[in-house]
């Protein structure tokens, strides 16, 4: 009886390697922007707008985090 193993080799580039970095760190910085905008923007709200929205002063972190790194 006869066996033959066959295996491939998949090469990949230091330039696509970088290129998949440079992605990943650009998203990061992107989704970072996210969260500093809708916390700056929630912050600037008065009391009586959060409780309008059905926020409190403490949820604002969450909300924002949410809003930049749901997946």
């Amino acid at each position: 009886m006869a066996y033959v193993n066959s295996s491939r080799s998949v090469s990949v580039s230091f330039s696509d390697r970088f290129s998949a970095i440079v992605k990943v760190v650009m998203d990061l910085i992107e989704r970072r922007k996210v969260y500093a905008r809708t916390v700056f923007e929630l912050q600037s709200l008065s009391d009586r707008d959060l409780s309008d929205l059905g926020l409190s002063r403490e949820a604002i972190a969450d909300v924002a985090r949410e809003a930049a790194y749901r997946d």
